[in-house]
């Protein structure tokens, strides 16, 4: 058999690795035009009860612990004020869900695989008849199972789905800071090794420890999708949206190093579900978009790795989906309708 998997982002090089583990052939697709083409995001957390549960299958938990940061699970709440409202700092040999950057979790992945398992450059146009791949260079891809994991404009769901991902309501514009313990001391004091956060209803604040000397800032507020967009002073507006809190977290809007990212969030329609197809289905964020709460990956990975398990033990391609989308559906619309407000969520004082 022959198996294509659309997106090499971690969701979908778990499942290829978990597939060479058994044995069994598979090619990756990704649009970029190498692995270091763009920046892979900020830190992310990986859970034991999924993340690393489907990286221990993989048989790389250890690697993975050799570049995580169990003190990154250290997290501080703050009033607008600056001051300490709750701290929670990580016990010694604590690993419930340690961070790592999403671009050394992607290289270990990578890594682990077959030489040219991946294939750069190629953009998916659409999934044209069953088994068969149409890419913006023109050229086909016969295979007999294609598994979309191209993340949450994917390419691969109009095939098994109409759904589209809607705004929420809320967005984050990111901000970095480089080499903070020498060039922004005051932040790195006020993070910590983790995180830390400030919201009073409205917005939000939120700081996050990366490797190598990086802080990433998310500032969350309820805007249009397009506001930082169109034109406008954009710090001169957070200025104002932020006025009254502490000059220490003005700091995460006003010390930046470089340009805002505006990063509008978007979900699937809950639940999402489709009619069982024998030659294609979805994992992560192409099947179960959701805000950015610290599922999106865990839950990607997990699907990876029972989709991997049921195709090297079911009788038939067609018996291996119905088996994994029997549990992550339900799966995944439970988690999304927990998350549904949860971009909201974030913007509470409790």
């Amino acid at each position: 058999m022959t198996i294509s998997i659309i997106g090499a982002g971690p969701g979908g090089l778990t499942c290829a690795r978990i597939l060479q583990q058994h044995g069994i052939p598979v090619t990756v697709y990704d649009r970029d035009p190498h692995p270091a083409a763009r920046n892979q995001g900020g830190t992310l957390d990986l859970h034991v009860d999924d993340g690393q549960l489907a990286l221990r299958e993989a048989g790389l938990l250890d690697e993975f612990f050799a570049l995580a940061r169990p003190e990154g699970q250290e997290m501080r709440k703050l009033d607008p004020d600056g001051r300490l409202l709750a701290h929670h700092v990580p016990a010694e040999g604590e690993l419930f869900k340690p961070e790592i950057d999403r671009g050394q979790l992607r290289g270990l992945l990578l890594d682990s695989l077959k030489p040219d398992t991946v294939q750069w450059g190629r953009t998916l146009d659409r999934v044209e008849a069953p088994g068969l791949l149409r890419f913006t260079d023109g050229e086909t891809v016969e295979t007999d199972l294609i598994i979309g994991a191209d993340g949450a404009w994917s390419r691969v769901r109009p095939a098994v789905s109409a759904a589209v991902p809607e705004y929420v309501g809320v967005t984050f514009l990111e901000a970095w800071f480089e080499d903070v313990r020498n060039a922004h001391p005051e932040l790195a004091e006020l993070v910590g090794q983790g995180s830390a956060m400030a919201a009073d209803g409205e917005r939000c604040l939120f700081a996050q420890r990366n490797s190598g000397d990086h802080i990433r800032v998310y500032i969350v507020q309820r805007m249009p999708a397009d506001w930082a967009g169109s034109g406008c002073d954009v710090r001169g507006r957070l200025l104002e949206a932020f006025s009254g809190w502490s000059p220490s977290l003005l700091r995460m809007i006003t010390d930046n190093d470089g340009p805002y990212v505006d990063r509008p969030l978007f979900a699937l329609p809950v639940p999402h579900t489709w009619e069982h197809k024998p030659w294609v289905t979805l994992l992560g964020d192409a099947a179960h978009l959701m805000p950015p709460l610290g599922v999106g990956v865990n839950l990607a990975m997990l699907d990876a790795c029972e989709l991997a398990l049921a195709l090297a033990g079911s009788a038939s391609l067609g018996e291996a989906v119905g088996v994994y989308e029997a549990t992550m559906l339900p799966r995944s619309a439970e988690f999304a309708r927990r998350l549904e407000n949860g971009a909201e969520g974030l913007l509470d004082v409790d």
